[in-house]
């Protein structure tokens, strides 16, 4: 089987990459050439600027597909090069969406595909259900056969996952465990969240490639392991050899901060409680089994970021954020 892959060296597309080399594909990955020594040298790489339409047809030439994989497709733009280049070039296209397109406020906690998509918090997650209606209309007016896969969560041996964190990613936050200063927890931290290791999302991903039951359907690909945001940063701590000391902020204040889009991943994805219903891929993917429990995965996460200093990147702007934060609740409690 032939698969193209557009951005297979990021958090999601490495763990697919990696299991699709195992089971012996034949893999194009189209980039600009970033974290390609990460990967075996059986791939065959193409370099491209995937935003210019000309550098990407120059890139794949007369090739056609089995499969085409997109992870990087954001905005409808995107999605509308797609289907111009890759209509009538591939037998499937899997499109990566986001479970944050989930109706927001949630209606219910447990989600399937079924729930609507609605995100009023969140451009990001709107962009992506635009761009999800863009292929289904495809699909309806000439027959483009899209799949679509939502992701929730999904962490690898770089990164942990952290809901209240700023710009340069997760690490102040375990350095401030490492230090033991106070960390900000959205609410009181009871919210209920999914998290994913990277290789077991390939299991079910990899199982939906070339599958003809998939075209035309919505997937999401997520544990079923439902932990609070408590669970999750104290096995963090755990991890790290250290006690968490919590500081809690309502998700409506964090909400405010204008230097972060809290509003979007806050309110408009990880303070919401979701529990996701894997029913519909374990139907025609019947062996996927999540193996990595979070409290695996986060210590493997952590001793490889601890071994790896150019991960550590400091962010001192968050940090003094967080301490304005924890002096100001702590002049709350005093107030009351």
């Amino acid at each position: 089987m032939k698969v193209l892959l557009i951005g297979g060296t990021g958090t999601i597309s490495t763990a697919v990459t990696r299991l699709l080399v195992q089971k012996g594909w034949d893999i194009y990955l189209l980039n600009r050439g970033h974290r390609n020594d990460i990967l075996p040298d059986s791939i065959h790489w193409l370099n491209a600027d995937v935003r210019d339409e000309n550098s990407l047809r120059s890139a794949i030439g007369d090739t056609c597909f089995d499969v085409v994989c997109d992870f990087i497709g954001f905005v409808p733009e995107h999605v509308e090069q797609d289907i111009r280049v890759f209509n009538g070039r591939c037998g499937q296209f899997i499109y990566i969406s986001s479970a944050s397109a989930y109706h927001k406020p949630v209606a219910h906690y447990k989600i399937t595909e079924g729930t609507t998509l609605s995100n009023p918090f969140w451009k990001y997650s709107r962009d992506k259900i635009a761009c999800e209606q863009l292929l289904r209309q495809a699909l309806e007016d000439f027959g483009f056969p899209v799949t679509i896969v939502r992701p929730s969560h999904t962490y690898d041996e770089r990164t942990v996952p952290v809901a209240v964190h700023g710009n340069q990613g997760p690490w102040q936050v375990l350095a401030r465990i490492l230090h033991d200063q106070p960390i900000i927890i959205h609410g009181d931290g009871s919210s209920l969240w999914t998290v994913t290791h990277n290789s077991d999302f390939a299991k079910a991903f990899v199982g939906l490639m070339g599958n003809p039951k998939a075209i035309g359907e919505a997937f999401h690909i997520t544990s079923d392991e439902s932990l609070t945001w408590n669970q999750i940063m104290e096995m963090t701590a755990h991890a790290l050899g250290r006690e968490l000391h919590a500081c809690y902020v309502p998700a409506s204040v964090l909400a405010e901060a204008p230097q972060y889009d809290f509003r979007g991943s806050l309110l408009g994805d990880k303070a919401c409680s979701v529990v996701f219903d894997n029913t519909k891929v374990k139907s025609l993917v019947p062996d996927f089994v999540c193996t990595t429990p979070f409290c695996k995965g986060v210590q493997m996460s952590v001793d490889f970021i601890l071994s790896h200093p150019e991960l550590q990147r400091p962010d001192p702007e968050f940090d003094a954020f967080s301490d304005r934060l924890v002096n100001a609740m702590a002049s709350v409690r005093t107030a009351l």
